[in-house]
């Protein structure tokens, strides 16, 4: 299960471009808690601290406690926009849920026992299509990550959403299709070598 972060955060009196333009001068960051059917609320956070709990990896898939004006809120990150050219955080959105609300998040997905596929040891190449997956579960037990076993898999072969065993109560966001996460591909090396040799037994029975 992710861990529960904590941050802590100031009640924003002013709203606008100027008064966001002041807080981030000042290593502020305007932000906005919302949802369950209560008042959006503005705050702002302190820069380095965002920055430093969105380098852990899983900002996006864990309970965030925000602690502001004496109480703490329990939350969900839903999004942060950042400048284009430095990167900088510049807005966060925070969404309330209850201790055991659904919610949609997206959890990495992480592949173990490369060197027990046939396919991989072979030359061949795991085409990751999706990094991470859209989930629905239990706000108090989200996955850190989903792990997928290639023990087997050859050339060839997809791994669906249908293949992955989710944890208990874990189920996909996405229902209408047996979406792919990732393929073992054959090398070019692999490729033409395959070719060449289908191509002298064509001749060979001619």
């Amino acid at each position: 299960m992710s861990d529960t972060l904590t941050l802590s955060a100031e009640a924003r009196d002013r709203a606008g471009k100027g008064a966001s333009r002041a807080l981030r001068r000042e290593g502020r960051v305007p932000a906005v808690i919302y949802g369950n059917n209560e008042e959006p609320q503005a705050v702002h956070v302190e820069e380095k601290l965002l920055i430093k709990q969105l380098g852990t990896g899983h900002f996006f898939n864990s309970v965030i406690m925000v602690e502001v004006g004496g109480k703490t809120v329990r939350t969900l990150a839903k999004d942060v926009a950042f400048h284009p050219v430095t990167d900088r955080p510049l807005h966060a959105d925070f969404l309330r849920v209850s201790e055991h609300a659904k919610v949609h998040v997206n959890v990495p997905v992480h592949f173990k026992n490369e060197d027990a596929s046939p396919g991989l040891k072979r030359g061949g190449v795991l085409n990751i299509v999706r990094h991470d997956l859209d989930l629905i579960c239990d706000a108090a037990e989200i996955p850190d990550e989903i792990l997928i076993d290639l023990t087997g898999l050859d050339v060839g072969a997809s791994i669906h959403i249908s293949n992955v065993k989710l944890p208990r109560g874990v189920e996909s966001g996405i229902t209408d299709r047996d979406f792919t996460i990732a393929t073992i591909v054959a090398p070019s090396a692999l490729k033409s070598s395959e070719g060449d040799t289908t191509k002298e037994e064509g001749a060979a029975e001619e």
